[in-house]
């Protein structure tokens, strides 16, 4: 279990300087969105450490059900203090200025262990930032906790050093990995951004399992540099939000062009400005939209709820091209290909990683192996245990199957991909994220789960190295999130984040899960300033006081 220690916050009491002509407002920290909460600055009835504060009593109140974050920044609140005097001195850096971010637990941050969700590597402290959180922390934004993840990116949705993370709109359904932890969290409210890994479907399994827009980038687009590696053919870094706004907000700060990462030297001159400029709710207006239809036929009704989600895109304007199927020798061999490429790579690659933490950490495959077989995780949750053991068996990368696969094998998959969307004349590509709803947890059993086999759409994005963004798209009938995916060409994200938010805004199905309700003090009533400059009042807003405790 976690233990973190956090100051005891005193009683908030907010002053605010008001026009003399205003409106009631509400500030809802559930649900509550980059914009709001930047508001809620501005008129002054909120500040980072109050905010800060709101989120930690959630995970206080919550977080021992979900199992969602790994650690907390022991400084969060004095980080927020100091970043509150700063928006008051200078002005916000940006967006993010005194927002918490929550990281995946491969991500380095200075000042938390990054452990990968493994006993093998509890309490590492690595030497710096990944290049990523050192973006988000210039950028003004607090890097908050770390969340539950699969033990090195892989296998069950938790690891060894933590145990399993659970779905916030079920408990004994799994949130999927190995971004769990952070969909779980983000989902349940603990903050407002967060960042995932994706090396297979590692940011949109959860981000569907969780009701949350998820961007898987284009690789080469985000930075990989101080995150435990999985395979670099594939790894990409991104965010988990609940809307795309925010998505567009935070991947605006992760992307661009690292010296530590050749594989980011791609994307220069490939990264607008901004993000947030192709948030246009009428994109979806005259888009060519291709249904693959490889990806349905698992459950009834996500198809269902897919199906609804297409009728929504053709009367928001869209022109769907329907039943396109990729050609069947790429069915058939991704995932062999995938393997192929990205076993050999883990063995090949963790150690360039583990040479840069401290010398009583393991530095080779064979050692992680030797201690996590000791615990009794794996005696229950054999998976990635066993994976472990096939990755180390695995041949070296000067092997002629993994050359075979990482040149051959992966033109295949990348040029029917670019063949599908050219030869169609697509803006983008589109079917459930996953086929079926959150899966019971590993040993659980649920009569009610309904799911045939079939192939799943993720690991064509990894292949191929395109974007593919989620966003929620409704739920079942016991109320479990459903995501419609939007995939598209290299360095298409302008154009996918248009028709995603195109489709978000027409839709609103995002629903907060009702097992984790407000807490007292996350409603903060205001006066709205309808337009700056006007005469104003200065009043005093009641907040409810918020304390902390220690987080177990």
């Amino acid at each position: 279990m976690k233990r973190v220690a956090v100051a005891i916050a005193a009683p908030v009491a907010i002053f605010a300087v008001i026009p003399s002509s205003v409106s009631a407002a509400i500030f809802k920290l559930q649900e509550a969105t980059v914009a709001d909460i930047n508001k809620a600055f501005d008129v002054k009835v909120l500040t980072s450490e109050a905010l800060t504060q709101l989120y930690l009593n959630r995970i206080e109140e919550y977080d021992d059900e979900l199992n969602s974050i790994i650690a907390i920044n022991p400084n969060v609140l004095e980080i927020a203090r100091e970043l509150d005097i700063e928006r008051h001195t200078t002005g916000p850096r940006s967006p993010l200025h005194g927002i918490p971010v929550i990281l995946k637990d491969n991500y380095d941050a200075f000042d938390l262990p990054t452990t990968a969700g493994s006993i093998a590597l509890k309490g590492a402290i690595p030497p710096d930032d990944a290049f990523t959180v050192k973006q988000f922390r210039d950028a003004g934004a607090i890097i908050f906790a770390k969340s539950n993840m699969s033990e090195f990116a892989s296998g069950v949705p938790g690891g060894s050093l933590q145990g399993l993370t659970s779905n916030p709109y079920s408990l004994n359904r799994s949130p999927a990995g190995s971004s769990g932890g952070t969909g779980a969290s983000i989902a349940a409210n603990f903050g407002v951004i967060g960042t995932g890994s994706d090396t297979g479907g590692s940011i949109r399994g959860p981000a569907a399992a969780n009701g949350l827009v998820g961007i898987k980038p284009t690789l080469g687009l985000t930075s990989r540099d101080g995150i435990v590696p999985l395979a670099l053919s594939f790894d990409v870094s991104g965010p988990m939000t609940r809307t795309v706004e925010d998505a567009a907000i935070a991947l605006e700060i992760m992307a661009g062009t690292d010296p530590s990462d050749p594989a980011t030297l791609e994307s220069e001159g490939k990264v607008p400005d901004n993000y947030t400029q192709f948030l246009n709710k009428d994109a979806l207006k005259g888009a060519r939209i291709g249904v693959a239809r490889d990806f349905f036929g698992r459950n009834l009704e996500v198809d269902q709820i897919t199906m609804n989600a297409i009728s929504v895109l053709e009367s928001s304007g869209a022109e769907i091209v329907d039943s396109l199927f990729f050609p069947e020798e790429v069915i058939e061999t991704k995932g062999s290909i995938y393997t192929r490429i990205r076993w050999p790579e883990f063995k090949a690659q963790i150690p360039d990683y583990l040479v840069t933490i401290g010398e009583e950490y393991p530095k080779t495959l064979a050692e992680i192996i030797e201690i996590v077989e000791k615990d009794d995780f794996f005696e229950t949750y054999p998976t990635r245990l066993d994976l472990l053991r096939r990755e180390e068996a695995s041949v070296p990368l000067t092997d002629p199957d993994y050359i075979d696969a990482l040149t051959n094998g992966r033109d295949l998959i990348r040029n029917s991909t670019l063949n599908l969307l050219e030869s169609n004349r697509l803006d983008a590509l589109i079917y459930p994220t996953s086929g079926c709803p959150a899966s019971p947890l590993p040993g659980l059993e649920d009569a009610t789960y309904l799911c045939e086999s079939g192939p799943s759409p993720t690991d064509i994005a990894n292949i191929s190295g395109f974007p593919d963004i989620q966003v929620p798209s409704g739920f079942t009938s016991d109320g479990l999130p459903v995501s419609l995916s939007f995939l598209g060409n290299a360095y298409s994200e302008p154009t996918l984040i248009g028709l995603a938010y195109a489709f978000e805004q027409a839709t609103n199905v995002r629903m907060a899960p009702s097992l984790f309700p407000a807490l007292a003090g996350e409603e903060i009533e205001y006066e709205s300033i309808p337009e700056p400059g006007m005469a104003a009042t200065l009043v005093l807003l009641g907040v409810s006081a918020v304390g902390m405790k220690v987080v177990h």
